[in-house]
């Protein structure tokens, strides 16, 4: 394992970084979570820094981790990340244009500080926490539809850091818009954002408004709902057939619609295969499984990256 291992009164904390709240963890030697708080993110560049010392100082607060120190800190945080720094840009679910974590909280913890994009981070924390395969695939679907891929326990970031952005893949030219100004992207059919959007009636999960519309038989809530399994159908295709993943491990807000969601997603894939022996010889839906509900994975993620001792973040190992 790469992440150091640290003395029994020493931790490693992990952040992630979300648009609407920050989920801190710490965990021991053994890779074990001691603690685990959440707090509401703030918007913009000091808000988020502040909500990242708050949560940190809450975590420190809980009696698990009191009088324990901490040896590093991680953070998982959406945008673009520079390859093993800790600098972010593009972050606009947070309202950030550019921010150096590292340099604005390193001299306030006074631990190295390291950060990765949200979804990789995840994709480390699933693997670690939910392992059982040679090769994984995370799929997120929150507001938008992303990926990370980890083979042999170690995180894949392709040449320029943009493996796994399979919410940017076309896959139906006639289909809605897409924020990156293509139709018909994954990211389009299947990203929570794009679904409420479409669905124009507000509520605070509009997502689930739709499924339970679509069961009341409402056409366009039926049509959404078939978006939706069809896009993640084809991130799952995609993923397989271009990285032959053993499994892929679906995350994110989105899943909290299981089994349904699922059983979407299964009909989609094996509807693709009907036509196909080669599709189903790949037994595209027994590969699919979904992360546990309330699971600490980007977080845990983080903290392994936070722990990596230099290492670019793609050597990060696991296991």
């Amino acid at each position: 394992m790469s992440a150091t291992i640290v003395a029994d009164d020493r931790v490693r904390v992990g952040l992630d970084v979300g648009g609407s709240k920050t989920d801190a963890v710490a965990i021991d030697g053994d890779d074990g979570v001691l603690a685990r708080v959440r707090v509401a993110t703030g918007w913009g560049v000091e808000p988020v820094v502040r909500s990242i010392r708050d949560a940190v100082t809450s975590l420190f607060a809980r009696p698990e981790v009191a009088g324990r120190a901490a040896v590093s800190i991680g953070i998982g945080i959406p945008g673009q990340v520079e390859p093993g720094g800790s600098r972010v840009v593009h972050a606009v679910n947070l309202g950030i244009d550019r921010l150096d974590v590292g340099a604005a909280l390193e001299p306030v913890f006074g631990v190295p500080v390291r950060v990765e994009n949200d979804v990789k981070a995840a994709a480390l924390g699933a693997a670690l926490l939910h392992p059982g395969a040679a090769s994984m695939a995370y799929v997120n679907l929150g507001t938008g539809v992303a990926a990370g891929v980890v083979v042999d326990g170690r995180l894949w970031r392709g040449a320029r850091g943009t493996a796994g952005e399979v919410g940017h893949i076309a896959i139906d030219p006639a289909g809605p818009l897409c924020r990156c100004g293509q139709r018909g992207c994954i990211e389009a059919l299947a990203g929570g954002g794009a679904i409420a959007e479409r669905w124009g009636r507000g509520g605070p999960f509009p997502v689930r408004d739709v499924f339970d519309a679509a069961d009341a038989g409402d056409p366009q809530a039926r049509g959404l709902r078939a978006d939706l399994a069809r896009g993640v159908a084809a991130a799952v295709r995609v993923l397989v057939l271009t990285a032959d993943v053993d499994e892929v491990v679906l995350g994110g807000g989105l899943t909290a619609l299981a089994p349904r969601l699922t059983a979407d997603v299964a009909g989609a894939l094996d509807d693709s295969a009907a036509s196909s022996p080669f599709l189903r010889s790949l037994r595209l839906a027994e590969r699919v499984r979904v992360l546990p509900s309330g699971s600490p994975a980007a977080a845990v993620g983080a903290a392994l990256v936070g722990a990596a001792d230099g290492t670019p973040a793609g050597e990060v190992l696991v296991g």
